[in-house]
């Protein structure tokens, strides 16, 4: 990934951006120019609809490992970001009751367009300071176990959950084994399959492993259309195939990471679109689709029952991989 310092002085592009921002560049460089050519307007508007065309063109046609780059792109939305614009009321809730607050994991209560909700997330952290806080959204045990908190109150409740998976996967650490981190996820899942409520999981980045899929068992699955889900990253399936981590690339085409291939496997249930060039491009946009998939699913399971929720859900996972 390169920086742009020419257009925007905190814009980020992936090398395959580059005929973009190419564009881009030459449109600020004429704005400055003094004095200013003759066709400066029409010059900007042909160089702007280049950018659109570039835009279009490359994200029509992404490889596997450039969608990995996308949903990783430090750029794009957050759980916080979505907690703050499609949220209102949120209060957080800290703490296990057993260890301590892991800030890789986010849950808490609020109101989705005035309706009382639960909402989970995995956190990854701006800035580096805060990137480290919150273990670059890889969840302890202790995570797990406050994210089941919520759940509860979900249920006890009656309040829809609505989780948001973005994390490279549960952290692998000692500490983090040694605290019962399989234990942890199993009991998560175990939990969200008999969950007497309607749960809702969007993948708004990346979707790593057992890190994700703990928060991940729901009656709907929803994936950004750049987002990445597999069980594994590119770089550990390459590690443990290839012994190295250079075959990325090749492992992430053979892993079938993107939510098309995902949708076809019937693995998801909605690819959820993104606006041209990606999530990270228009935040606004983006809020605005998850809000729409969000409204939808919770009128659709506002007609169930909670016994037909739970059978369904448990019928979803059963027939994946038949």
């Amino acid at each position: 990934m390169k920086k742009n310092t020419s257009f925007f002085d905190m814009e980020q592009y992936l090398d395959f951006e580059q005929p973009i921002y190419t564009c881009l560049e030459k449109i600020e460089e004429l704005k400055k120019a003094v004095p200013a050519p003759k066709n400066l307007s029409k010059e900007i508007k042909r160089l702007e609809a280049l950018a659109k065309e570039e835009t279009k063109r490359i994200y029509d046609n992404l490889t596997p490992w450039e969608k990995v780059l996308v949903a990783r792109h430090p750029n794009r939305p957050h759980t916080a970001d979505y907690v703050a614009n499609v949220f209102t009321e949120f209060e957080e809730i800290h703490g296990d009751r057993r260890s301590e607050d892991d800030k890789a994991i986010v849950a808490g209560l609020g109101f989705f367009d005035g309706q009382p909700v639960a909402v989970i997330g995995h956190e990854k952290g701006r800035e580096t300071a805060e990137r480290v806080e919150r273990n670059f959204g890889m969840p302890h045990p202790s995570g797990f176990r406050k994210a089941n908190r919520v759940m509860k109150l979900a249920e006890k409740f009656s309040l829809p959950l609505i989780t948001l998976i973005d994390t490279p996967g549960a952290y692998p650490g000692v500490k983090a084994e040694y605290s019962g981190q399989h234990e942890a996820i199993a009991s998560s899942l175990e939990l969200m399959s008999d969950l007497k409520t309607s749960i809702i999981n969007i993948v708004i980045g990346e979707g790593g492993s057992g890190g994700g899929f703990g928060i991940g068992l729901a009656d709907t699955i929803g994936m950004l259309e750049y987002s990445i889900y597999s069980v594994a990253s590119p770089e550990a399936c390459a590690s443990i195939l290839w012994r190295t981590a250079e075959n990325a690339e090749e492992a992430a085409d053979a892993l079938k990471l993107d939510a098309t291939n995902l949708k076809k496997l019937e693995i998801i249930d909605t690819i959820i679109k993104e606006p041209t060039g990606g999530a990270h491009r228009n935040h606004s946009e983006t809020y605005d689709n998850i809000k729409k998939f969000i409204k939808s699913e919770l009128e659709r399971f506002s007609k169930k029952s909670i016994n037909q929720l739970t059978e369904n859900r448990y019928e979803k996972f059963l027939k994946i991989g038949a």
